[in-house]
């Protein structure tokens, strides 16, 4: 199944009105074109065979033979290919006449779909020569002198893979029938249209096509009539869209005289995760008296899977103006939950432990804007700088600097004669800078928070970021837990984008200036004294690999349940150039490992607003004993 992946196409070719011939020659030179580029399923546009605007050629017995001929050597002529091919054609069924979409593959015609609604208002008049699939009084056609199965609802079917099938004005009625084909199983819609255009129609349609495919949680292909129907009344700009659970992948370029041929591929595995996960989904099904389908059987061409689709290296963090979007976004969100917290616990004030890091920097903005919201002086959130012996002087100065700028009240305390008292009492050498040397520091500097804030009437805003979580790179006890966590569902690449929107958009000079400084700041808890040059010496992406490549696989392996080796797969596309196989291999192990062996931080974390797709809340995204093992997906990635 190549990682799920199905390679579909949307064609639209070149058409002469009522030249059956000809269009079944360009249809055919398509196909073979796609053929070539290992498409595996492709969709031509409604009544391709004869061109849409025939009008009342179409009572004529002449076209009507012909575009049955046509049709059969078309499929004649192809049966060397594998591909399902579906094209548009007028048939005859007994005294009726039906506009239908003809599925084909290797020389066999395996089933037609009639049109099930039939527009006829303003320009389209398809009742006039048409009958809908509703008043058909045939479950078969001939054609060819052969039965074929007639069906709105046909599921053509390979393994996990179903299509189904509609046309033009099906996918416009407020319930289409791709609606029912989903919950029957298609998890593939091709739609077969004709659409003229109009101003602000094309917008319109773009809509609907990715609100279709979302709400079928289903890959959607759409192939329209293009150059060479007739202008008469109308003008027609060959749309081929292809779009994936309410993302459009691929599209055509609108009014170009060319033929073109639309590539992409849906992942069909992540569909059919994304339903099993949304339980809801088959409610519709079981609460409705839905018309079965008829399964037909078709093979899938088994090529070798070159993506045309892009994989995105950094699945959390969209680009330009969608960035933008997004951080405003969060940011309210973030703001929403620590107010609502903040008013329901009556606290007076927030503390925040502030080591001029990412996530320490983004929980003291979120709580600045969360008191502007509320109205509350700034100077009741208490910033804590809390040197420790690996605090070096640029995180140290950034956060004294940051908490001032902002208005803030500093308060300053230092953990290390604490730290030497308790490693004292519990018999540690401190130069022995192991993990009970580390963690001693988290722990105390969450102590001294947690007292400051009894004593000051308030919360603990907590810092950690949703990457932290996955990795289990946080002290239990310590840096681990707070009052409220504003940043857990936050990847650790998403952080970085926050900051750097808030110093470009929010703040004072004085304020982005530090900001900027902080985003260029080596990720590091700092635990481990600076070297001779009082530089960070503990980088965290050198211990545990970095983390845009660990928010990528968390992406795909949380969003989507991907197995070890498709993530692997994805990584080596989405990276290429950046990091080599053996790289992406090496730092997939050590997610994984981590991810199983830290999964009891994850089962007591404190609470904290869900902001993204992804979150480990214990509380409702993400339950997993503590005791799971990870031996399964460490020996796919051995095997790699």
């Amino acid at each position: 199944m190549n990682y799920g992946f199905v390679k579909v196409a949307a064609a639209v070719p070149h058409v002469r009105v009522a030249d059956c011939f000809y269009n079944t020659q360009q249809i055919e030179g398509m196909m073979r074109q796609a053929a070539t580029k290992h498409v595996q399923i492709i969709a031509f546009p409604e009544l391709s065979i004869t061109a849409y605007t025939c009008l009342d050629l179409f009572q004529q017995e002449t076209l009507l033979r012909y575009a049955e001929k046509a049709l059969m050597e078309l499929v004649s002529k192809t049966a060397d290919l594998d591909l399902l091919t579906i094209v548009g054609c007028p048939l005859r069924s007994g005294s009726q006449l039906i506009n239908a979409a003809v599925a084909f593959q290797r020389g066999e015609i395996l089933g037609v779909v009639p049109k099930s609604y039939l527009p006829s208002y303003k320009e389209f008049q398809e009742e006039r020569w048409f009958t809908p699939a509703s008043q058909l009084q045939e479950g078969v056609i001939q054609i060819g002198g052969r039965a074929v199965p007639m069906d709105s609802y046909l599921l053509f079917e390979y393994e996990q893979v179903k299509v189904g099938v509609e046309l033009c004005e099906d996918l416009w009625v407020p319930i289409p029938p791709s609606s029912e084909l989903a919950m029957q199983g298609a998890n593939l819609i091709f739609n077969l249209s004709a659409s003229n255009e109009l101003i602000g129609k094309h917008a319109y349609l773009r809509a609907l096509i990715a609100q279709q495919s979302a709400r079928c949680i289903a890959g959607y292909i759409y192939a329209s009539a293009g150059f060479g129907e007739s202008s008469t009344d109308l003008v027609f700009a060959g749309n081929g869209i292809i779009a994936e659970n309410g993302v459009i992948l691929k599209e055509s370029e609108r009014f170009s005289m060319e033929e073109q041929l639309v590539i992409s591929e849906i992942d069909v595995e992540n569909l059919m995760n994304d339903r099993r996960v949304n339980t809801s989904f088959m409610q519709g099904y079981l609460n409705h008296n839905l018309t079965s389908a008829t399964i037909i059987p078709f093979s899938l061409p088994n090529h070798t899977l070159q993506l045309t689709r892009p994989i995105d290296p950094h699945p959390f963090t969209p680009s330009g103006e969608a960035l933008k979007e997004r951080c405003e976004e969060i940011f309210h969100i973030q703001v929403a939950g620590l107010a609502k917290r903040l008013v329901h616990t009556h606290a007076q004030t927030a503390v925040v432990g502030i080591s001029g890091g990412l996530d320490s920097t983004l929980a003291l903005l979120v709580t600045v804007m969360t008191f502007d919201a509320l109205k509350l002086p700034r100077e009741r959130i208490i910033g804590i700088t809390m040197p420790g012996f690996g605090t070096t002087d640029r995180t140290y100065t950034n956060a004294c600097n940051l908490i001032r700028s902002l208005g803030v009240t500093l308060k300053e305390i230092s953990i290390k004669a604490a730290c030497l008292q308790h490693f004292q009492d519990i018999e540690h050498d401190p130069s022995v800078h192991d993990v009970t040397y580390e963690n001693s520091q988290a722990r105390e500097r969450t102590q001294l928070l947690m007292d400051v804030a009894n004593k000051a009437n308030g919360m603990v805003i907590g810092t950690g970021d949703l990457s932290e979580l996955a990795l289990g790179w946080a002290t239990y006890n310590g840096d681990h837990m707070s009052m409220y966590g504003v940043n857990g569902s936050i990847p650790k690449t998403l952080v970085r984008y926050l900051v750097e929107w808030v110093a470009n958009n929010k703040v004072d000079e004085q304020s982005k200036a530090t900001l900027l400084d902080i985003v260029d700041t080596p990720i590091s808890p700092e635990l481990i004294p600076a070297d001779e040059q009082g530089n960070i010496k503990q980088k965290t992406e050198d211990l545990v690999g970095p983390y845009e490549l660990h928010d990528f696989f968390l992406y795909h392996f949380i969003r989507f349940g991907a197995c070890p080796s498709k993530i692997y797969f994805l990584a080596q596309i989405a990276f290429a150039g950046v990091y080599d196989t053996a790289t992406i291999k090496k730092w997939l192990h050590t997610f994984f490992r981590r991810f199983f062996q830290q999964q009891f931080k994850r089962s007591c974390l404190p609470d904290g607003p869900k902001v993204g797709s992804i979150t480990l809340s214990p509380r409702g995204d993400w339950r997993m004993p503590s005791d799971a093992m990870a031996t399964l997906w460490l020996e796919e990635i051995e095997k790699l």
